[in-house]
Order: C-alpha cells, then structure tokens, then sequence
C-alpha cells in the first residue's frame, strides 16, 4: 500500500514538472517585462515596476533620467521633417487634463513650434501611459534642434517643473529661401503699448508660391527668445493653425483659424493687437489690400472684446 502511494505521488510530481517545462519552453512565465521592439512590453501582472534602464534595440530612445518618460519617436538625433510624429510613454503624474506640452527649438534657442502630446489611455494613474502627438514646423536655415518635454505644470511653481531634451536633425533645405515680414508688438520700441501698433522682423523661409501663408506660418511661432529680449511679444495663443487662406482678385485676404486662437482671448487691446498682427503680416504683400479673419468661417462674432 505505502509503494502505491508512493508511485502515485512520484507520478504526479512527474507530470506537474513536465507541465512547467513545457509551459517555460512556451513562454508561459507571464509575470515579467519583455523586450519586443525595443520597448518594454508588459506580461502578466509582474511586481516590479517597469525598468528604466535601456532593452537590447532601445539606445536610441530617449528616457528622461528619473525613468519617468521614455519618447520612442523620435529617436535621439533623428532627422525629422514637419509633420512631425511624436510617441512615446509617461508616468501619470507628467499629464494634466490628459496632456502635456513639447516644444521644439533650433540650435540657437529660437522656437519653431510647440505642440501638446495626449494620453491615448486613462492618464489618472502613477503608471506608463501611452501618448502621440503632432507637431508641423518650419526649421528655416537650421540644421539641428532639440524637442524639449515639458511636464503640465498647473501649479507652476518652479519646484514642480519637470522638463528633459532630445536632440534632432532636419532634412537640408531642398528649395531656395526668401525673406518674409512678421507684426509684432514692442514694449521698448512702443512703451505705452498701442495694442494695435505693431513692427517688423524678417524671417527666412523656404522659398514658396504660397508665401503669404508661410509668412503667417512664421508669425504664429511668435518671437524669437533673441527677439522676445530686444522687446517684441505676441499676443496670439501657441499652437493656433490656420485652417485656410484665400486672397481674391479684388485683394481681399480671407485667413481661416481654429477655435485656439480665441482661446480665452479677452480684452479690447489684445483683441486690436492680434487683428493687427495679423493683419500686417498679409499687408506687407502687395497683392493685399484688405484682411478677414474668420474662426471655422464664422468672421462676425470671432475675437470680440
């Protein structure tokens, strides 16, 4: 009878040890991180956090020194071209209201554009949350950037700001450039601020047929942190995009924005100061003799004080 038994047991022990093998073989162990892609990649329900050191394919990927954000396109030193694909990873505490802000610069500081990445899952959570986003720029003469992360801050005490770079290449310039005109305020050059008086800053671009919309392109990049520091501000809202541009034989330059441009937009200065710049900027072309500006074709009741 004990023999029985024990064969019995002997046999079981048998069975449950070639069943785990088979299992490991199959890749059964499910409570661990992966490898696949050159990302982490979650199995199961494993206890440790996700690791924050590079997976064999990943030394290209850009991860913030805390571990907290890992940005998979683009890689570091990539060279990108607008639009520009943005994708990547973040702890929760990086979002607000299921965002957070990128900005990109050119080698000298100048700001070429700023877009927000978005939560493609709940956000309200201490762990990785998936984001993309979609950045168009226009790098001008630059060869070299950086995107700078910025996590949403609505505190903003410093204390709280987080923000880390990844460095970048753009395509050459595959055409010839011109020179354009941008409008904006001064405060050295117009102290008492007139709200509708507004100066010129040339820019280069590509050169385009569609050169009054690159101009405005431009203008809606604001100035320079060189030009912010000789005096010139804006006073339209980052990340406004212009939906259509269509100039009349009768000269009548009609620009069509989205709904960001009026984005808690109040007060009858600010509201003279972006017509002005705006206005300006399609004025300097001869082709140009008068402007309207319209919010998703409503013009009427669009940047009212």
């Amino acid at each position: 009878m004990a023999n029985k038994k024990l064969m019995i047991s002997l046999v079981v022990f048998v069975i449950a040890l070639v069943f785990f093998v088979i299992v490991r073989m199959a890749g059964g162990d499910e409570d661990t991180w992966l490898c696949q892609n050159g990302q982490w990649v979650r199995h199961g329900h494993p206890s440790a956090p996700q690791p924050t050191t590079p997976c064999p394919g990943q030394s290209q990927i850009a991860i913030v020194p805390e571990g907290e954000v890992i940005v998979v396109t683009p890689k570091v030193n990539d060279i990108i071209s607008s639009p520009l694909m943005i994708e990547g990873q973040a702890k929760g505490n990086w979002f607000f209201e299921a965002s957070f802000p990128v900005k990109l610069v050119d080698d000298n500081g100048n700001q070429l554009a700023q877009t927000a990445v978005w939560a493609t899952q709940d956000w309200t959570t201490a762990d990785y949350v998936p984001f993309q986003g979609e950045m168009t720029f226009s790098p001008g003469l630059a060869t070299t950037g950086k995107l700078i992360f910025q996590n949403d801050n609505p505190s903003s005490l410093p204390q709280n700001q987080k923000s880390f770079e990844v460095p970048v290449q753009f395509s050459p310039p595959t055409t010839e450039t011109m020179t354009v005109k941008v409008y904006f305020n001064n405060d050295k050059l117009d102290p008492e601020i007139s709200c509708n008086k507004v100066f010129s800053i040339e820019r280069q671009v590509p050169k385009t047929e569609a050169v009054a919309r690159a101009a405005v392109e431009e203008l809606l990049k604001g100035p320079s942190l060189a030009e912010r520091q000789q005096g010139y501000f804006t006073n339209i809202n980052p990340g406004v995009k212009i939906q259509s541009l269509i100039i009349d034989e009768q000269g009548m330059a009609k620009i069509d924005f989205d709904e960001q441009i009026q984005n808690q937009v109040g007060g009858s200065c600010r509201v003279s100061a972006i017509r002005a710049e705006i206005t300006e900027t399609l004025k300097q072309f001869p082709t140009v003799k008068s402007v309207t500006i319209s919010i998703n074709g409503e013009s009427d009741t669009i940047l009212q004080p």
